[in-house]
């Protein structure tokens, strides 16, 4: 004899469904939760390494500072010797598609050495194309005691904007502005930048 349908079984076999669907999620994520945090430190490595002199050899383990009321995560770098090779600073400003998560390195006298967008959803073919070097390499080894490297042309800077692109442009230039801020306050510590002992 078949099952009645009734609202009551409905709700019962939504239920079980949604049970099932739970314990599996978190099944695969208990398994593969070590497998993406290691990916994930691997890639954060590489990216600093990208972004800092290559005499950079040793990477200090990631701090946080507060700036302006915000806080940011960095990581400082080592020659072989000791001796201080930069800094590398994650910032993430707003871009058209939502946040541009931004790794930006400095050497030892606040040159920005390099930038990399870790991650962005701007829109393809437009600020999607704050990634190739056609852009992003005019930040490279950028002096930024001059505030017009800081701003696109057409606020008055030194920096071509993406074609149609100009408010990913600008989030980019703000996001190397934000790092500029935070490395200053990074060496203005009581544990200096040029100073690895502590």
């Amino acid at each position: 004899m078949a099952v009645k349908s009734s609202f009551k079984n409905m709700v019962l076999c939504l239920f079980v469904i949604c049970m099932v669907c739970s314990a599996l999620l978190a099944g695969v994520y208990a398994l593969t939760k070590e497998t993406i945090a290691v990916g994930d430190a691997q890639r954060n490595e590489a990216a600093i390494k990208e972004v800092l002199p290559s005499t950079a050899a040793v990477i200090e383990a990631e701090s946080t500072i507060q700036v302006n009321g915000t806080t940011y995560t960095y990581n400082r770098a080592f020659d072989t010797e000791g001796n201080t090779v930069g800094c590398a600073i994650n910032v993430a400003p707003s871009g058209f598609g939502g946040p541009i998560k931004m790794k930006v390195g400095f050497n030892a006298d606040g040159i920005v050495w390099n930038v990399k967008v870790l991650s962005h959803a701007e829109t393809p073919g437009l600020g999607a194309k704050c990634t190739e070097p056609a852009f992003s390499e005019q930040f490279c080894e950028l002096d930024p005691s001059d505030d017009n490297n800081l701003k696109v042309k057409k606020d008055g800077g030194n920096l071509n904007a993406i074609t149609a692109s100009t408010i990913t442009s600008r989030a980019y230039a703000d996001g190397v502005a934000q790092a500029v801020e935070v490395f200053k306050a990074i060496v203005a510590t009581p544990m200096p930048l040029n100073d690895m002992e502590e």
